[in-house]
């Protein structure tokens, strides 16, 4: 299986320890977003996971668990988002040039595929013009282009999460200049675009759609063919293919404006329940709860 370290939440940034305990024991519990009372009995096996993809905003805290992650056999991957907000976009984020050093860090460790930079979402308003990200984004594609192959790019959705937000998607126009912008900085610095979930065809500008996760890069990864389907239940026109997250809905404390996976209201009383030993995130089981272990297997194609 393909594991999840999550869209739903930073576990890399705020929970790494709860992440290594869990793989110590091998197991996670996981409640369902969709149906509160169902848990999921998630086995960690490094037999069963062909590989881990973290998601991030600060890979830092996660790093004293490489070794051991390494040592017990795990392949593993990042998206890691890097943009050019300060905090009052994105509230508790250490400084970008903290950022950018763990990224080059990373990739001097496992290597320039297995770290995808995100410069998501985009917006447009006063402050972050389009000028701005032009500058931005090529002073990334500067520190950067030797340490990571791809960069991943979307641009503002609103969801009922963060619909009240006084940022706005751009229109399809400015859309189209700033993909023509980024496009040409990202050939003079030999970097890959890719957009994440988007409609737009912006091939035009040397820009394609991609997946996050994405079988041919999980394929050069581990260096044999997977029996993978395509994913169901993400947005419209995402492309990924399966994984399995275990992560918690409105645990992130990065305090990005902008996110849509998390609640402030439920936010507090989550954290309040983070026990690092825990089975599972941010959370307790209840006798109400129905427990039933997920089969799960490799998806190593042995035909």
């Amino acid at each position: 299986m393909i594991l999840s370290v999550s869209r739903r939440t930073d576990i890399p940034a705020f929970y790494s320890d709860w992440f290594i305990n869990r793989i110590r024991q091998e197991y996670v519990l996981v409640r369902n977003p969709m149906n509160h009372k169902q848990v999921s009995k998630i086995k960690l096996s490094p037999s069963l996971i062909d590989c881990i993809v973290f998601w991030t905003k600060n890979a830092i805290p996660l790093m004293k668990h490489l070794n051991e992650l390494n040592n017990k056999g795990y392949i593993y991957f990042f998206q890691y988002t890097l943009t050019p907000y300060n905090n009052t976009i994105e509230k508790y984020l250490p400084n970008k040039s903290i950022i950018i050093k763990n990224i080059q860090t990373l990739s001097k460790i496992l290597g320039k595929n297995k770290i995808i930079w995100r410069y998501d979402p985009i917006f447009i308003n006063e402050e972050y013009t389009i000028e701005k990200h032009a500058y931005y984004f090529e002073k990334f594609c500067n520190k950067l282009a030797n340490f990571v192959n791809y960069v991943t790019i979307s641009f503002l959705d609103k969801y009922k999460k963060n619909k009240n937000i006084n940022l706005d998607t751009p229109d399809i126009n400015t859309i189209y200049y700033i993909s023509d912008i980024f496009g040409k900085i990202a050939r003079k610095y030999n970097l890959t675009i890719k957009t994440c979930a988007e409609p737009y065809n912006l091939s035009e500008y040397g820009i394609y759609k991609g997946a996050c996760i994405d079988k041919y890069l999980l394929e050069q990864i581990l260096h044999y063919p997977l029996n993978i389907k395509k994913s169901i239940g993400q947005r419209t026109s995402c492309l990924c293919y399966e994984s399995i997250d275990i992560g918690t809905y409105s645990t992130c404390q990065n305090g990005c404006i902008y996110c849509y996976a998390t609640n402030k209201t439920l936010l507090k009383n989550n954290i309040n329940l983070y026990n690092k030993t825990g089975e599972i995130l941010c959370d307790t089981i209840t006798s109400k709860d129905i427990i039933k272990e997920r089969f799960i297997n490799t998806l190593k194609n042995k035909a």
